[in-house]
């Protein structure tokens, strides 16, 4: 059973990464007889924001729905700061009675504390969402953050609102971090920090090398000549010459002009 269920999963994600409109499709019966329907997102009857006030009431989960969460194109969960962030929200019926969505809302809360709540969300209310019976069904959902909020982590908590033979229920389709980022901002906190990093590593690197240039251009400078005198040469060595042959043909020479 187990198995099965994140077999379903997985492919119920793929389901909803393909299509952002509302899909009932391959509703499979105990007989294996097929029946496939697929309703534009004009017929999901959306209603629009707040149509109602849920307000702050709970409702229990009825047994065998399954929900399923993705943010489509956006694997990093980035949500920026006034502007409005798709998600598809997908739900199985596993019972034998129809279901019908009546809202989808959501709340942002801090990560540390999630009794500090930060915004509720857009409530979203939906007209005919009517999820058969051994049937599955994706559902969009937009929302914008504050654009006055301070950009980090903070967790969102999504719920799902519906009926199943006039008694209300819930689910709670995700319950995990966001990452808000400011209007124009493309490059998330981490990703600021890892660039100046670089930059630091890269301006040291070039000091060192600048440094070892100058360093290897000293030593290739040639060191001054050191003039020596001719006159002690020749002094020393006319004493060392006294005496022999060359000294005696130096005498005659000079009384030859004489």
């Amino acid at each position: 059973m187990a198995s099965f269920n994140h077999f379903w999963f997985l492919s119920f994600a793929l389901l909803l990464l393909a299509s952002p409109l509302l899909q009932v499709a391959r509703c499979h019966t105990e007989s294996d007889e097929t029946v496939q329907a697929t309703e534009e997102a004009s017929d999901i009857g959306i209603v629009g924001d707040d149509a109602e006030d849920f307000g702050d009431e709970s409702f229990p989960t009825a047994p065998g729905i399954d929900t399923i969460c993705v943010f489509p194109k956006n694997s990093a969960r980035l949500v920026t700061a006034g502007e409005e962030t798709e998600l598809l929200v997908g739900v199985k019926n596993n019972g034998e009675s129809s279901l019908k969505v009546i809202a989808i809302k959501a709340s942002v809360h801090l990560g540390y504390d999630h009794r500090l709540l930060v915004q509720n969300l857009t409530t979203q209310v939906f007209n005919n969402g009517k999820v058969p019976a051994s049937a599955q069904a994706t559902f969009p959902y937009l929302f914008a953050v504050s654009k006055f909020l301070q950009p980090g982590n903070f967790d969102l908590v999504g719920t799902i609102v519906y009926e199943i033979d006039q008694n209300p229920y819930q689910s709670t389709f995700y319950n995990g971090t966001i990452e808000v980022v400011e209007a124009g901002t493309f490059l998330s906190i981490e990703s600021v920090f890892l660039v100046t990093l670089g930059i630091a590593l890269l301006a040291l690197l070039g000091i060192w090398i600048h440094g070892q240039i100058q360093n290897l251009s000293k030593k290739t400078k040639r060191a001054p000549k050191v003039e020596v005198g001719t006159r002690s040469t020749d002094a020393s060595l006319d004493e060392w010459l006294q005496g022999t042959a060359y000294t005696q043909s130096q005498v005659n020479k000079s009384k030859k002009k004489k």
